[in-house]
């Protein structure tokens, strides 16, 4: 079994640190529990009945353009879509306060900002401000390094998306070619 050090020098193997940090091998870490075409197509009254009750979404390549200042007519399908299911919607964003507290208010969803994925603590803020548990959510994202690993990390349940545009910023980009080689080797 691969064991990783990552975040401040734990090592994951399935346990839950007194923090809450699930500890977990990080292959198993990289894993969405499903992939889906975008997020319009993942089964959201569904997942109502299955007891969730809030999606954390992250919105580059996503629910709209990288790096946009502004949310797509996509971006207000998707988040209409979910709340019409019975699902609250919060974003869950690495970029910078003002770009993403201004995507989030304009789709008039709640917001965290700096989330710092990988690391579950933006997720962590998103589930105190939802006032959810992690059984209760879903992480939406289209990358691994970044949503999925946070999401897994933070003990919600993780749905991976095929990048929305082909259009991403360099270093996005960069982190595209060993997401392959993770997806390659386990098969999703």
């Amino acid at each position: 079994m691969f064991t990783f050090k990552l975040f401040d020098d734990r090592i994951f193997r399935g346990r839950k640190q007194l923090d809450g940090t699930v500890l977990m091998n990080i292959f198993k870490a990289m894993k969405p529990e499903r992939v889906y075409t975008n997020a319009k197509q993942i089964p959201w009254v569904s997942l109502k009945s299955e007891g969730i009750n809030v999606a954390l979404l992250d919105f580059d390549n996503t629910l709209g353009p990288d790096h946009a200042t502004a949310p797509a007519e996509f971006s207000f399908e998707c988040v209409k879509e979910i709340q019409e299911a019975g699902i609250r919607c919060c974003l869950v964003s690495n970029a910078k306060s003002g770009r993403s507290a201004g995507i989030a208010k304009a789709l008039d969803i709640p917001c965290v900002t700096y989330a710092r994925k990988p690391e579950p603590i933006g997720v962590r803020r998103a589930l105190d401000l939802m006032k959810a548990q992690p059984g209760e959510a879903v992480m939406v994202g289209d990358q691994i390094f970044t949503d999925v690993i946070a999401g897994n990390l933070a003990g919600v349940r993780t749905f991976m998306v095929e990048k929305l545009y082909r259009k991403e910023i360099w270093y996005v980009a960069v982190k595209r070619i060993p997401e392959k080689l993770v997806r390659l080797i386990a098969r999703f």
